[in-house]
């Protein structure tokens, strides 16, 4: 039977994320670029950009849209234990109850569907 080194795990992964989060990175900034200026120029009428705008565009739209927390906590910020509250909370519930707040959902989220 194999004993399982966690600390060389660990190492190796830190190896792996520290050799492809620059390769993803710069590759996503290609797209980014290659996207903007195939489609955007031509349909809103845009300048084209440098491979540097497109990083710099990646950079700010992780400020904007997801902003500077710490960890992963799902969508939403939800963090597992909200989650587990939220599935408890909901076992809880009558079928009326459970109804009721679909209904509600749905209201909120989509005020113009039937």
């Amino acid at each position: 039977m194999r004993h399982f080194n966690h600390s060389h795990h660990w190492k190796r992964r830190i190896f792996f994320f520290i050799l492809l989060a620059p390769i993803v990175i710069l590759g996503v900034g290609g797209i980014v670029m290659l996207l903007w200026n195939a489609i955007l120029p031509a349909v809103i009428h845009v300048g084209t950009i440098s491979y540097l705008q497109a990083l710099g565009i990646l950079v700010l739209s992780k400020i904007l849209f997801s902003g500077f927390r710490h960890g992963y906590h799902g969508r939403h910020g939800y963090s597992p234990e909200k989650w587990h509250y939220l599935k408890e909370r909901w076992e809880k519930m009558t079928d009326e109850e459970k109804a009721k707040y679909k209904e509600e959902l749905r209201n909120c989220c989509h005020p113009n569907k039937p």
